[in-house]
């Protein structure tokens, strides 16, 4: 059997869901899909998919001219009726509505980042028909972006990242029974993965992907394949080489994978390539019991070494670098304009009452 990896895996699980989708749809919307295939990812186009379903079913609940449409049954001329107003009317209706599936109806919410994606899908969308001249004008131009609020980073302190390591590595010293087994069990891997996390600064999506093929102790580098499908080198320092070490030469070696899973890197207890959700829910398993007051999770480890490498070294074109952002001006957004050490200084610089002479 030809050995895939975990990325082309996905691709061909998102392609799989795109067709399935596009299915339902009408031949315009193919066009749509085919036309940016050369210059997005499937990630992308799956995302973009499910979003213009949506806007077609906005449509279909809320306005009386299609409430007995199937999405197939719109033509570009439904699309030419459609004014900014309805688009407005849209992004209100983002914020709060039901989806039916196999287990009921459940409330849909959408914040900031989730209106944003959104839109920018329906705004591609009618910038495409509207090029190719099959309707002739783009109501979605008219409507302002959603505007994103800077939020702060929530990372970890020195401190804090050394506790948590230690819990990992300590924490379930005094168990006892079953709970101790499979503490024992699962040690050498949250341990390898979380050090990695924290040591490289490299997506949970690009942890989980790794295969055993793609760590080089010669050069303590690992090959990852960034957003995009683009592939990079990202060095490793001697913490992230032990832990590594010490979990592939130790318990890696008992796990006897399920077939098609000889090659992951990380393996989850039911002996397959670990997914990005157990990633997620360890790393705050472990976290919750070190920092309650903070959310922590792969991202968060993430942005807890691009800060503390920016902090060492200064230099934001190195951190853009590791971090695989391809614009310079998101990572100096996220790194260098939110100084919390100058922040402090600030704290102490004021004072409000002159202390008592003693």
């Amino acid at each position: 059997m030809e050995y895939r990896t975990y990325h082309e895996q996905n691709d061909m699980e998102n392609i799989r869901k795109l067709r399935k989708i596009l299915v339902s749809m009408p031949s315009f919307v193919r066009d749509f899909f085919r036309a940016i295939e050369p210059t997005t990812s499937t990630r992308t186009r799956i995302s973009y998919a499910y979003d213009i379903r949506i806007f077609f079913r906005f449509l279909i609940e809320n306005n009386p001219v299609y409430k007995n449409y199937q999405l197939s049954d719109f033509k570009l001329s439904d699309l030419e009726q459609v004014e900014a107003v309805d688009i407005e009317e849209y992004l209100e209706y983002l914020k709060l509505y039901q989806k039916e599936d196999d287990t009921g109806t459940m409330d849909i919410t959408n914040r900031e980042l989730g209106l944003k994606r959104k839109m920018s899908a329906l705004r591609s969308f009618y910038a495409y028909l509207y090029r190719r001249e099959w309707i002739t004008k783009n109501p979605t131009a008219l409507v302002d972006m959603p505007k994103l609020h800077e939020k702060a980073i929530i990372r970890l302190d020195v401190d804090e990242t050394a506790r948590l390591l230690d819990f990992i590595e300590h924490g379930g010293d005094q168990l006892t029974g079953q709970k101790k087994v499979y503490y024992e069990k699962t040690k050498e891997r949250d341990l390898a993965i979380i050090t990695l996390l924290l040591g490289t600064g490299i997506r949970v999506s690009e942890c989980v992907g790794l295969d055993i093929t793609d760590v080089d102790f010669n050069n303590n580098g690992i090959k990852v394949t960034r957003k995009g499908g683009s592939e990079m080198i990202v060095y490793f320092g001697d913490e992230v080489e032990q832990a590594l070490r010490n979990y592939i030469e130790g318990s890696r070696k008992s796990v006897i994978p399920q077939e098609g899973h000889e090659r992951a890197l990380f393996y989850s207890t039911q002996k397959r390539r670990i997914g990005v959700g157990a990633v997620e829910n360890l790393v705050k398993k472990y976290a919750k019991q070190v920092t309650p007051l903070k959310k922590i999770t792969p991202h968060k480890l993430r942005s807890t070494y691009g800060t503390t490498l920016y902090q060492e070294t200064g230099d934001i074109y190195l951190v853009a670098d590791v971090l695989g952002h391809k614009d310079v001006n998101t990572t100096r957004k996220h790194y260098a304009a939110q100084d919390e050490n100058r922040r402090r200084q600030a704290a102490r610089a004021v004072r409000l009452r002159e202390e008592e002479p003693s």
